[in-house]
C-alpha cells in the first residue's frame, strides 16, 4: 500500500515485453470493486483498444457496479461490471457503457497507445 494511505493502493500494469505503467486504485471511490480486484491479484489478460481513447483488459471478475458513471478523464481507471473489464482512459471520454471509477494512472500513460493485437497485460501490486 502507499505510504501513509489505506485508501490508495499502488499497482503496476505491465505490457509484456514493452512497458510498465504505474497506477493506483482508490478504495474510497468503490470499496467493494477495489477489494475484489485486490483479492484477485495478480491478473493477466489480453490487451484491447476501443478507438484511440480506451485500453482495456478482460478479467474473470464478477462484481456489481458502484457509483456508475459514463464520464471519464484522461488517466482514469474504470471497471466495467457487465463484462469484468478493467479500462484505462487515454483521453477524456463519454462512454456508452456504465462503469465504476476505481483509480488513476500515475505514470507512463502514453505507453498504452502502443498496444497491438496479441499483447498481454498483467497487473500486480507494488512490493509483492
Amino acid at each position: 500500500m502507499s505510504a501513509g494511505s489505506v485508501s490508495r493502493i499502488d499497482l503496476t500494469l505491465a505490457l509484456r515485453g514493452k512497458a510498465q505503467i504505474r497506477f493506483e486504485l482508490k478504495r474510497h471511490l468503490a470499496s467493494k470493486t477495489v477489494g475484489s480486484i485486490l483479492r484477485a491479484l495478480p491478473l493477466e489478460g489480453n490487451s484491447h483498444m476501443i478507438g484511440n481513447s480506451i485500453a482495456f483488459m478482460d478479467t474473470s471478475l464478477t462484481t456489481g457496479g458502484e457509483k456508475l458513471r459514463t464520464q471519464f478523464k484522461k488517466g482514469d481507471v474504470g471497471f466495467m461490471a457487465s463484462n469484468g473489464s478493467i479500462c484505462f482512459f487515454l483521453e477524456d471520454v463519454t462512454s456508452t457503457k456504465l462503469m465504476t471509477l476505481i483509480g488513476k494512472i500515475t505514470s507512463n500513460l502514453e505507453a498504452l497507445r502502443e498496444i497491438k493485437p496479441g499483447d498481454i497485460f498483467s497487473i500486480s501490486q507494488d512490493g509483492t
